[in-house]
Parts: C-alpha cells; structure tokens; sequence
C-alpha cells in the first residue's frame, strides 16, 4: 500500500494547486487523475453555464432535466420528490420548478404506471429534442474520445467514474 500523502509546508506555486506532495509515483498518479476529474469537472460546469443560458433556465432546472434524462434513459419514472431529493430542495420549491417547466413546455406531469395515487413528471418531445440539439454535438465528440479506448479500458474508467460519482454523491 502507498505511503499517505504528507501536508505541504513551502509556498511553492504547486502548494497552491493542491495541499498533499505525492511521494511516490502512484502518489502522483492519483494526484493526475484527481487534477483531470477537476478539469473534467470544470468544462462539465462550463457546458452546463452555456446550455443553462441556451435554453432560459436557471441551474436548477437544468438540473432537473439532465436528472430526467438519465433516469429516462435507465427506464425509471421520476416523482417530484425524487426530483427534490436530487435537487436537495423542498417540496414547495419543487413544486415551483415543476409548474416553470411545465409552462415552459419541458416536463409533464402523468399518472404513474404502476401507482395510480402518485404522479410521474416525464420529458415532453420538444424538451428532449431541444437538450439534445443543445448538447448532440458534445456527445458526439465524447463518443468519438471514447471509441479510442479498448472494451476493457472503458470498463476501468466506467467502474473508477461510478465509484468517485458515490463518494461524490454521499449523503
């Protein structure tokens, strides 16, 4: 097993970047990958600023499409209170969202398959199409970094983005 990291104590410009000095060469390793989840992170939030000012909203309620769209695509129904339990806000401010996106045009609310007391909200076509023509182009382009990449490789970085995505997302 590696040694820990050790505190920085000079005011190198790299003590700037990051409080650890690596030891060893994993030590640095996973000091590179950490910098590049950073970067991707970064052009994620820049993406996001720009199709948020695309599209009228605001953060939230880009959020909540981009929840919609992945629960869609994993073929899960979607109540308001997942919704605000993955926005983190309350039922009274997803209420709010909901009924901005519904008059937008972006979501529906519908019966729920299997519960007829509870209500789903789903993606309305023009919503879909419209954050697709938003963020098609992106795809296509990551698609194509990801087709460069062995089946194996791509299991590896799969596995390593599900497991930063849960200690990220720890409650």
């Amino acid at each position: 097993m590696a040694q820990p990291w050790s505190p920085q104590s000079t005011g190198s410009p790299q003590s700037r970047e990051s409080p650890w000095t690596p030891q060893t060469p994993h030590d640095r390793a996973v000091l590179q990958v950490l910098q590049a989840v950073r970067a991707f992170s970064d052009a994620m939030d820049h993406m996001h600023g720009g199709m948020k000012d695309d599209m009228d909203m605001n953060a939230s309620d880009l959020s909540a499409l981009r929840m919609l769209i992945m629960r869609e695509q994993r073929g899960e129904p979607v109540r308001p209170q997942d919704v605000a339990e993955h926005l983190k806000i309350s039922t009274a401010s997803t209420t709010k969202l909901l009924d901005r996106l519904t008059v937008a045009g972006h979501v529906e609310r519908r019966p729920h398959p299997s519960d007829r007391r509870a209500r789903v909200v789903v993606l309305t076509d023009v919503s879909r199409r419209t954050f697709f023509r938003h963020f098609g182009e992106r795809l296509q382009a990551m698609r194509g970094v990801a087709e460069r990449y062995s089946d194996r490789e791509l299991a590896v970085v799969a596995r390593f983005l599900a497991e930063i995505g849960e200690v990220m997302d720890a409650r």
